[in-house]
């Protein structure tokens, strides 16, 4: 719950559910956390998986300092950050990731799973993020690939071609 509340503090999103508490709801659509960002956060691939426990207790022992600080009255029932108003979440994370913060490069780089989650939908296949209405993809205008999966641009981005084929280019497009 507190890793999807981070996300979608960086990415915002609506909520799930009417008593949904990680997603603050400041947004409408799918944000980072319907775009998966914490399965992407979860990958080996990413190099963070081992570190999440730990980034969550430590995100949580920042907002119940920021909490304190500010004397706000949250739910003890909810992990410190999700109990969070988005306002506050936001500035925590802000003072976080603010240069010279000694844990910047640890929140920076949750804060980049979170994008990529959703500008790219680096964990799923393409073509299946799509099919599935992925958020990011389909509010970034990413265009659907051809019936075989594949995309092809019969259209060049300047409206004519930059330079001559090669003659032995093949007809896949590879040099000869």
């Amino acid at each position: 719950m507190t890793l999807e509340a981070f996300a979608d503090t960086i990415v915002p999103g609506e909520k799930r559910f009417p008593g949904d508490l990680a997603i603050a709801g400041t947004a409408g659509g799918g944000g980072a956390v319907a775009a998966g960002a914490v399965d992407l956060m979860r990958t080996e691939a990413g190099g963070m998986a081992d570190a999440l426990p730990d980034l969550v207790q430590a995100l949580n022992k920042h907002a119940e300092a920021y909490r304190d600080e500010l004397r706000l009255e949250l739910d003890p029932d909810v992990p410190a950050f999700v109990a969070l108003p988005a306002g506050h979440r936001a500035t925590l994370v802000a003072e976080l990731v603010r240069p010279g913060h000694p844990e910047k490069f640890l929140w920076v780089g949750l804060a980049i799973f979170s994008n990529m989650a959703f500008d790219t939908g680096a964990h799923l296949s393409t073509v299946d993020a799509l099919a599935a209405g992925h958020p990011g993809l389909t509010a970034l205008g990413y265009s659907q690939p051809d019936a075989d999966g594949l995309w092809r641009f019969p259209d060049f981005s300047y409206r004519r071609p930059l330079a001559p084929l090669h003659p032995h280019t093949t007809p896949t497009g590879s040099p000869a």
